[in-house]
């Protein structure tokens, strides 16, 4: 009897199962184990998944807090494209665990869904292809939720996130549409309520209504449950408002942001305080509580991964204050927490790089901006800004060196003997202390190295670690000054460390010698062969030493320093122009290239006083006038007025009195004319007249293209070497102009070409009859054009052409073209020569073409001339 209730017990069983499973019923407990099956297998795994896929995109997405925070935390790339990107595993998973739920557990029965967790396996749907950036799909999913589940609880979350969608495909207009609609809602909660206004926001920021992205923004914040949401929202509104200029606003919801403390992410509370730093008021604000506020942030545990924000901070807190010592000192700091935000590595470098820029240190100022260019974002006009400024860089420390050295020697040949000896011995007494201070440092660096224990090498590197109460003093960093990276390679490690390393190899070789590799190498007959010649290299050092001493101590009188002097007026007076031209460019350089109108101010000014030749003097006035147009209008003025009286005839007089209307006298075209003449091959004309126009339009980028007009013009007359000096002049005193940099590649590529051109034998089957006349001779010229016109009337077999062409300065060739063979071009030159109708008594000269051109490019005829060596 038990076996038989087992068996019907286990049939009753088996179809109660199957009535539970399946979908097609709609029954009490279908819908119970159909719903509890999907929310807490299905659901629960995809959901996993889902958040992993979540912190993956956080961990990758870092916020810029440069820039005015996004809305929504999740960023994505702008690139669509499912060839272009691969697949989150995890967002992939969530998709498959979301469809099998729908594919497996629906139980659409009577056009009415039964089991209450597909909406959600749609909405995990919608997200997890809303994460993936499959948008087009996603918003199918939540269309779904919200066609076929309109009782749904989560339709109003189905809607938000539609309109998110919406938004990420450009639909802003369609968004603000739907979401007004929503918020007409009565029954929303308060969490809805807000990420409907936070997505509004959003909206409005896309199409660019910033008060009305502000008016909804404060809503989401004020009815927002979730503090990491209110602090973002907080940090954004300060963001705008400090956009905007409004200080006070920003400072309360900055203040908003700190009085969350620990509620929300550290970040926000940080970064909120950097912003208030920089809108510090430094005329009106009390640096000591300033001060007393950071010293606290600092000595606080919980802030040590963000002291790179901190110390940049301070750091431009001093630099602002122009207490360029304290400035270094904490921007290095931070550079040497090595930061993992770029900008903020990108900003110290940059700040450090103007503060030497400004204190005319412009070697150091150009390797920060270097390394300000390896962090910035190419793609960013401040990385072309920059890196335009590294460029004429290289200027300015070239003419800064030149103006200097120059200077100095010109102040020391012009001192009184007695004066002059007096400034030698002090600078010679200078040097000695430096060279001893030098010497002492060299000795305890040593003395320290040999201390060190092995054991606790990390007190060689130095980890940074920083004293609280050091934020107001200004104590020197280790490393103050230098470029992060230089120090990199220092580390706890022993054999890590090169200065270590070197220093032990020598402390080795002074103790052991040189050892061979192998065992027992302490005792002494191991000794390598080259021990004893090493010996023997070093007693013979030690003989040489007081020799040495000797050449080292002639550095220190001050015959050894006079004896470098120039001589020879002409000497100096080299120098003084290669000076006051280095003034002259430095000036257009501050002023064109940087906007330095006071330094460019002082370049000037310094090179009025310096007397210079005349060709400076109106260019720099005129320059001074503009600056002074900008900086100081009454000195302009009084320029204006002197340039007016003393030069009342110059076009820069002119210029000033508004005399050149007329287009016609306009430097371009003016410039057109001359290159013109140029084209037409009227050199001498062009040569003649170049050094005025140089000199009237001196201090106008004009200047340049002429400047290359006389170099081109001086390789047409005078060949190749003429030509090289003219570029090289151009490249050197024009290098920022387009026509300096093409002058500079003709340089690099075209002439080293030419220079290699040589005569050669090769059978050529283009030649030339030539006949050599004076410029000025134009009776000879006729005579001869008027019997080879003749001798191609009656015998032109071979379709012949004639030219003249200019030689050089005081000669021409005329010329017969199209000949194909020396041979030929041989017979045709004696018939000129012999036949009584054309009587042409001028020797031909017969030439390949190849070889033409190097001697019209090179203006060396006479070494074609000139008999080959049998």
């Amino acid at each position: 009897m038990k076996k038989n209730t087992l068996k019907y017990s286990f049939t009753l069983l088996f179809l109660f199962f199957l009535i539970a499973c399946s979908t097609k019923k709609n029954t009490f407990l279908a819908r119970s184990s159909h719903s509890i099956g999907t929310k807490y297998n299905i659901l629960y795994n995809g959901g996993i998944g889902l958040d992993k896929g979540l912190l993956a995109i956080q961990a990758n997405n870092e916020d810029n807090f440069w820039k005015q925070l996004p809305i929504e935390k999740m960023q994505f790339d702008e690139n669509f494209s499912e060839g272009e990107k691969a697949k989150n595993p995890d967002f992939e998973k969530a998709e498959t665990k979301a469809t099998k739920a729908i594919q497996k557990h629906s139980m659409n029965i009577g056009g009415r869904e039964r089991n209450w967790q597909i909406d959600e396996a749609y909405l995990m749907l919608g997200k997890a292809r809303y994460y993936d950036q499959r948008f087009i799909p996603a918003i199918e999913a939540f269309n779904y939720i919200l066609y076929k589940y309109p009782e749904s609880n989560n339709i109003y979350t189905a809607k938000i996130w539609r309109e998110k969608t919406n938004m990420r495909l450009g639909n802003d207009a369609i968004a603000l549409k739907n979401i007004k609609i929503l918020l007409k809602k009565t029954d929303l909660d308060k969490q809805t309520y807000a990420d409907a206004n936070a997505l509004l926001a959003e909206a409005f920021l896309n199409i660019e209504e910033k008060d009305s992205a502000v008016a909804r923004l404060r809503i989401a914040e004020e009815f927002t449950r979730k503090n990491e949401e209110r602090a973002r929202y907080r940090f954004i509104l300060g963001q705008m408002y400090q956009a905007e200029g409004k200080v006070d606003s920003a400072n309360y919801f900055y203040d908003a942001v700190i009085d969350l403390n620990r509620k929300a992410d550290r970040k926000y509370m940080m970064h909120a305080y950097a912003k208030k730093a920089q809108m510090y008021d430094y005329d009106k604000g009390n640096d000591t509580i300033f001060l007393k506020m950071y010293n606290k942030l600092v000595a606080d545990r919980e802030n040590r991964p963000y002291y790179d924000v901190l110390f940049y901070e301070m750091g431009n807190f001093y630099d602002k204050r122009k207490d360029t010592k304290n400035a270094l000192v904490f921007y290095n700091k931070s550079l040497r927490r090595k930061s993992k935000d770029p900008y903020l590595m990108a900003s110290a470098y940059r700040n450090i790089g103007n503060m030497y820029f400004k204190n005319t240190d412009y070697t150091m100022a150009a390797k920060y901006y270097d390394s300000t260019l390896v962090k910035l974002d190419p793609k960013t006009r401040e990385f072309a800004f920059i890196e335009k400024n590294r460029k004429n860089l290289d200027n300015v420390i070239k003419y800064e060196a030149i103006a200097k050295r120059n200077d100095s020697i010109i102040k020391v040949y012009n001192l009184p003997a007695t004066e002059r000896k007096i400034y030698f011995e002090n600078y010679i007494a200078e040097l000695k202390k430096k060279d001893e201070a030098k010497r002492l440092l060299e000795e305890k660096e040593k003395e320290r190295l040999a201390n060190i224990d092995l054991n606790s090498r990390s007190e060689v590197s130095g980890n940074g670690a920083v004293n609280p109460q050091s934020l107001g003093k200004s104590s020197e960093p280790e490393f103050i000054g230098m470029p992060v990276g230089a120090n990199d390679n220092v580390s706890t490690f022993y054999f890590y460390n090169p200065t270590t390393v070197a220093y032990g190899k020598l402390q080795f070789k002074k103790m052991w010698g040189t050892r061979t590799l192998g065992g027992n190498w302490r005792l002494a007959g191991v000794k390598s062969a080259n021990d004893q010649a090493m010996n023997d290299t070093i007693a013979n050092k030690e003989i040489a030493n007081p020799i040495n001493d000797t050449v080292v101590a002639e550095k220190y009188t001050v015959a050894y320093y006079v004896k470098q002097l120039p001589t020879t007026q002409s000497a100096m007076d080299s120098i003084g122009k290669e000076r006051n031209f280095s003034y002259y460019q430095l000036g257009l350089i501050y002023k064109e290239k940087f906007k330095e109108y006071n330094l460019a101010s002082d370049k000037l000014e310094q090179l009025l006083r310096n007397n210079p030749e005349e060709k400076l003097v109106l260019p720099s006035m005129y320059n001074l006038y503009k600056i002074y147009q900008i900086t100081n209008p009454a000195k302009a003025e009084a320029i204006k007025a002197e340039i007016s009286s003393k030069y009342p005839d110059s076009r820069y007089a002119q210029i000033l009195n508004n005399k050149t209307d007329d287009s016609s006298s306009s430097p371009d075209t003016e410039y057109k004319k001359w290159y013109k003449l140029f084209e037409e091959e009227k050199f001498d004309e062009v040569l003649a007249n170049i050094d005025n126009l140089i000199n009237q339009y001196s201090g106008d980028d004009i200047v340049s293209k002429y400047e290359l007009l006389k170099a081109n013009t001086l390789g047409k007359v005078n060949g190749l070497e003429a030509y090289k000096k003219g570029l090289e002049n151009v490249a050197d005193n024009y290098p920022n102009s387009e026509e300096g940099k093409n002058a500079r590649e003709l340089l690099e590529k075209q002439v080293p070409v030419l220079e290699k051109l040589a005569f050669t034998d090769v059978d050529n089957k283009n030649w030339k009859i030539l006949y050599r006349v004076a410029n000025t001779d134009t009776k000879t010229v006729k005579k001869i054009e008027e019997a080879i016109r003749v001798f191609l009337l009656v015998e032109n077999f071979e379709r012949l052409t004639t030219s003249l062409d200019k030689y050089n300065k005081t000669e021409s060739f005329v010329v017969i073209h199209g000949l194909k063979s020396e041979a030929y071009a041989k017979d045709i030159a004696g018939v000129f020569r012999d036949d009584k109708k054309y009587k042409i008594a001028d020797p031909a000269i017969i030439i390949s073409t190849d070889n033409y051109k190097i001697v019209q490019i090179k203006k060396n005829l006479e070494a074609y001339l000139t008999p080959k060596a049998p």
